[in-house]
């Protein structure tokens, strides 16, 4: 994986000395130059500006970027981030076509593709990936972005000039880009937050590429357009022959992302999802005559504070030993303490350029940066509760009822937070009202369908469209400040558009949740593991925690200089500081209760102070 930006300008060009743009676009890159720490690299025509930092995973040795191929007598550039899984067969394919190669890396694959198929060689595309085209012979760049947006990609139009860039903070590097933040912006913050519309980068005149999205630039302006939509279908499967037919994709997923030049290991709770991962990757290497590395995470003090909870049943350690013995992969398990953890919440907020999901952020980056000094890519088992319905939403039908979204139904509670004369200004309710009623606008149904069929459609497409995104931003932006590369074999287009039109009954035979993946799994893991109840990402229950969280926080309400007190009730905070321990809903499905959601004050303090924000209310 790596980090590109850039900029170009169709109507004015790049006038005046090339060193002065290349400066600014180096600039850029240097800013998220912790996405790609191996290599940097530069690229400047009349009209357009890249600068890519380059982690090296496939063919490390070649691969520069950016990359250029002669075309019809020009020149054709690239910037790419990310890995496209089926590169061999488009290999294949384009040589067919009179292509050769020259490096054993998909980045030239992936410009082949380009060459001969334009903007339409996305849908051709099998993987995680954003890249930009400076395509002088057509006179325009080309931006395009991953079906579930895995890999970012921000952009802001400015005077007839296109700015672009893998995060945010590479953009707040180009000249008269400045921090601002209005009422929308803290709409996205308080009423969606860690959450955003798709689309949207909370700060003004910044948008993000849409999933599964193509976008041109020339002199006729920005045009953005789809290449993959979910889609409702028939599903003419029985049972078996859909168990199968699962079956088949999970195995060809992992095996393609187990592609790599690196040293490579999987994420394991000891849950379902990263079980069934582990297991075909550690059949797989084994075959090979390899052993797959393992991790899993820890906390310190909770094996002596740890209480079982009706969402959290019990502690992974133990599962995920288990499995790790069972499958003879070599395991680590990696201990953040308390004192890591608190400051990491400032170091979450500076990898993903705004507040995140406190801890649960803080504590992955933590981790992965610690994979990183024995490994460069490593695969988990995010995604598979909102492709195969795991989340408690879709069992219980109080926790969706069409008005809110069902992870975030404590919106008075938010909106508790902040001042008076903010509440008012910026009706957290309508706002989240009006984006759910968007969403649901969208979702792709067929006709004839029942009521109930159509509401588990609902909230698989809610599911995959904001808290899957959500979740994949965490993980891409929490594990490339470390420069490690994690993949989501559950986020393959092939299995999410195939799930999403396999009945619910299919997906919980006899009711029970994710059944479907555990029926397709038989044979991989011992039953107990195949049935273990769904646990949610490990959080600390160490008191020890909350008292560090509580005395920092009390310390910036002390500080009346804190930007913090623009934004949120002092008289609100000083009585959540008064409480101990549960402080209401959690704040994001069953995510950010109790200290977490202290720590996410901090979080919001830290990013006025550090990102310089001018809210402009």
């Amino acid at each position: 994986m790596c980090g590109f930006a850039g900029f170009s300008d169709y109507l004015q060009g790049l006038p005046g000395p090339p060193n002065h743009w290349l400066d600014i676009a180096r600039r850029m890159a240097r800013r998220i130059s912790h996405r790609g720490p191996d290599e940097q690299g530069v690229h400047f025509s009349s009209h357009c500006a890249l600068a890519h930092a380059r982690l090296a995973v496939m063919d490390p040795k070649n691969g520069h970027q950016p990359m250029s191929l002669p075309w019809q007598g020009g020149e054709v550039t690239i910037a790419y981030n990310g890995e496209v899984y089926n590169a061999p067969e488009l290999r294949r394919e384009l040589e067919g076509r009179g292509f050769s190669f020259e490096t054993a890396c998909d980045t030239e694959v992936v410009l082949a593709a380009y060459l001969a198929w334009g903007p339409g060689c996305a849908e051709k595309l099998n993987g995680i990936f954003a890249f930009a085209v400076d395509d002088p012979l057509e006179q325009r760049t080309v931006l395009c972005r991953d079906r579930f947006g895995v890999k970012p990609l921000f952009y802001t139009l400015r005077e007839g000039r296109l700015v672009f860039a893998s995060e945010i903070k590479g953009l707040l590097e180009f000249p008269g880009v400045e921090p601002v933040v209005g009422p929308d912006g803290l709409r996205e913050l308080f009423a969606l937050g860690p959450a955003r519309t798709p689309g949207c980068g909370v700060f003004e005149e910044i948008h993000e590429l849409l999933p599964g999205h193509v976008a041109v630039f020339d002199s006729l302006g920005w045009r953005e357009l789809p290449y993959f939509q979910l889609e409702a279908c028939p599903h003419q499967e029985d049972y078996p022959h859909t168990v199968a037919h699962l079956r088949e994709l999970l195995l060809d997923t992992v095996e393609r992302q187990l592609q790599a030049d690196v040293p490579l290991c999987t994420f394991l709770s000891g849950g379902l999802d990263s079980s069934v991962v582990t297991a075909i990757a550690a059949g797989k290497l084994k075959s090979l005559g390899g052993k797959l590395d393992t991790y899993s995470f820890e906390f310190e003090g909770n094996q002596e504070y740890f209480s079982p909870t009706a969402y959290q049943p019990d502690r992974d350690q133990d599962w995920a030993q288990r499995v790790s013995t069972i499958l003879g992969t070599e395991h680590t398990t990696l201990l953040c303490g308390n004192e890591e953890l608190l400051q990491s919440l400032d170091e979450a907020v500076l990898a993903k350029d705004l507040p995140g999901m406190a801890d649960v952020d803080g504590s992955l980056l933590h981790f992965c940066r610690q994979v990183k000094q024995r490994h460069t890519v490593a695969l988990c088992g995010e995604c598979a509760d909102e492709i195969f319905g795991g989340y408690p939403w879709f069992h219980r039908r109080e926790l969706f009822d069409g008005k809110h979204f069902p992870w975030s139904n404590n919106l008075e509670q938010r909106a508790s937070l902040l001042k008076p004369e903010l509440r008012q200004l910026l009706d957290l309710e309508g706002y989240a009202a009006q984006r759910l009623e968007e969403s649901l606008e969208q979702v792709p149904t067929l006709p004839g369908e029942s009521g109930e069929e159509r509401r588990m459609r609902q909230i698989q497409y809610l599911n995959i469209q904001w808290f899957m995104s959500a979740l994949l931003d965490r993980k891409d932006r929490c594990s490339m400040y470390s420069g490690l590369e994690v993949r989501v074999p559950y986020a393959d287009h092939r299995i999410a558009q195939y799930l999403y039109n396999v009945p619910w009954e299919m997906k919980c035979p006899h009711g029970e949740p994710k059944g479907l993946l555990r029926d397709a799994a038989q044979g991989l893991l011992p039953e107990d593991v195949l049935h273990r109840r769904k646990s949610p990402y490990p959080k600390t229950h160490n008191p020890g925690y909350e008292a560090l969280v509580k005395a920092k926080l009390q310390s910036v309400l002390s500080d009346s200089s804190q930007p913090f007190h623009k934004l949120l009730s002092e008289e609100v905070v000083s009585d959540l500081l008064r409480q101990r321990f549960d402080y209401g809903k959690p704040w994001f499905g069953q995510l950010m209760a109790g200290p977490q959601l202290l720590a996410y004050l901090l979080q919001v303090n830290s990013w006025l102070l550090r990102y310089h924000i001018y809210l402009k209310l």
